[in-house]
């Protein structure tokens, strides 16, 4: 009975806010994913290509959910190959979610079922166009040679999606191969 009773006002969505990085390891491979990206910079890019292709007249409705969150949701959906639902329900019940998409507290309310909608999350998806696709890519890249953790000559970019564990070839692995083969 004692831990629920300390974790009550968690439980319940009173009480005091929880940090979310205390119960994310240092060493978890969500944490350490979401620390190599430039979050700040991808942000606003994709803040300015909205602002520019979808203008907004008044503000109206709920508040927004935070690109910030919507952003690494998309990214993590892919390495974690989930649905929306499952990445979104993640996102409720994981810590190591809420760390990569920037939640620093939580208070949870218990009778909501989402954090984020997989509707609103399909309905950012289909705001990414290809430039700013392409965009977020040059910013990730240039940040990873920035800080020494690629070099240009082994940039390769597969954007193509395919399942894990497919023996797909691609212009990646083609390239990977011949590259290891003039080398020996």
């Amino acid at each position: 009975m004692g831990i629920v009773r300390q974790l009550q006002h968690w439980l319940t969505g009173h009480g005091p806010q929880m940090m979310v990085n205390d119960f994310v390891p240092l060493d978890h491979p969500l944490r350490l994913w979401a620390d190599t990206f430039p979050w700040l910079k991808m942000v606003q890019a994709v803040e300015q290509s909205f602002a520019r292709r979808f203008p907004k007249s008044a503000p109206s409705g709920r508040w927004p959910v935070s690109i910030r969150v919507l952003l690494a949701l998309e990214f993590l959906k892919a390495e974690l190959d989930c649905s929306d639902e499952q990445i979104c329900s993640r996102l409720r019940t994981d810590f190591a979610v809420m760390y990569a998409c920037g939640i620093i507290k939580v208070q949870v309310d218990r009778s909501q079922r989402h954090f984020v909608l997989p509707e609103v999350l399909a309905g950012f998806r289909k705001g990414l166009d290809q430039a700013l696709v392409d965009e977020l890519l040059s910013i990730q890249s240039a940040c990873a040679m920035h800080a020494g953790l690629v070099r240009a000559e082994h940039l390769v970019v597969d954007t193509f999606p395919s399942e894990q564990g497919s023996q797909r070839v691609t212009d990646a692995t083609t390239l990977y191969k011949a590259k290891k083969k003039s080398s020996k």
